[in-house]
């Protein structure tokens, strides 16, 4: 049987989902919940998973049979920008904890999350993980992206060094509940919900949208997302990452009316093209876990108006700017 063929059973593992308070960990509990397996969670309070010694003594301790990692300092363009040192040393501090940790305790499967901004921002499309460090980075989010091409690697380097079966998985965009709608930290689609609804609200006749509206983005729902993670963790042994995306595409001067629709707000939109646009066109070639079985099943608009009512119920007690 090949390494292709292997398959990791959940039943009767204990698996440790890394960060899952946030908006991939919590999709990721509700998935794993359908799976006859333990999971272990541990509270970010008593565990400070950018402390290696800390880590390393817990993961000793509790010695999971498989850890998919969820944890990670993220935010949109504007946070990028701002925080470039809490993004690098953050992420990086993260990914060698817990990856070397893993490997002491002698953890059997581990996942690593990684994010399709580790691709140049000029690679062809859509991206083949082979087309990872052919050309520059995006500027607006290099820090992260540095950050999880180390984990990448990282994974790699273990792999070849120590024979550990570790995996890193590459997702698009991702989108749902317990996303984080901070303005000063939000991706796109948080930010632009949150912006129109408070907009709606106020009566305001107009809503800034940074950039031009141009650049293509490919959107998933976080429970497709999560139910992919579980392919990868059971089926997936490569050394070389896995890409995780819808396959359909949106600009985001498009995705911006969709969202003002879905709210309510019938003002203006303006596109402030002194803003940065990001790359391009973003699109993975997701082809390798389809053949694996996995294809989502949560199209755009439903994503969207589940999302929105998501924001409705919690915003208003104050719970919407949870960490993801």
């Amino acid at each position: 049987m090949s390494a292709a063929d292997t398959v990791f059973e959940l039943r009767g593992r204990r698996i440790w989902v890394a960060g899952h308070t946030g908006m991939v960990g919590s999709a990721l509990l509700r998935r794993l919940a359908r799976e006859d397996c333990e999971v272990v969670t541990v509270p970010r309070a008593d565990l400070d998973l950018r402390d290696a010694a800390a880590t390393e003594a817990w993961l000793a301790e509790t010695r999971p049979d498989a850890i998919v990692m969820a944890a990670a300092k993220v935010g949109g363009i504007r946070a990028n920008a701002q925080y470039p040192a809490s993004f690098l040393y953050e992420n990086l501090a993260i990914a060698s904890s817990t990856i070397h940790g893993a490997y002491k305790a002698g953890v059997r499967r581990l996942v690593y999350l990684g994010s399709s901004c580790i691709y140049p921002k000029l690679a062809s499309q859509p991206m083949r993980v082979d087309s990872l460090l052919t050309g520059p980075l995006e500027p607006t989010n290099e820090w992260y992206a540095v950050a999880k091409i180390a984990g990448l690697k990282m994974c790699q380097a273990y792999r070849r060094q120590y024979g550990v079966d570790f995996v890193t998985a590459m997702p698009c965009n991702l989108y749902g509940p317990h996303d984080n709608f901070d303005l000063e930290g939000s991706h796109v689609i948080p930010a632009l919900i949150r912006r129109f609804a408070e907009a709606k609200a106020a009566g305001v006749a107009a809503v800034e949208v940074w950039g031009t509206g141009t650049p293509l983005r490919e959107f998933l729902h976080v429970d497709d997302a999560a139910d992919a993670c579980v392919t990868v963790l059971c089926r997936f042994h490569g050394e070389t990452a896995i890409n995780i995306g819808d396959g359909r595409e949106i600009s985001i001067g498009d995705l911006a009316h969709r969202i003002a629709r879905l709210v309510g707000y019938a003002g203006g939109i303006r596109f402030d093209t002194a803003k940065p646009d990001g790359a391009p066109r973003k699109v993975l070639d997701s082809g390798e876990i389809r053949a694996l079985g996995w294809t989502p099943s949560i199209d755009l608009d439903a994503g969207l108006a589940q999302m929105y009512e998501w924001y409705r119920r919690h915003h208003a007690a104050g719970h919407a700017t949870q960490p993801a």
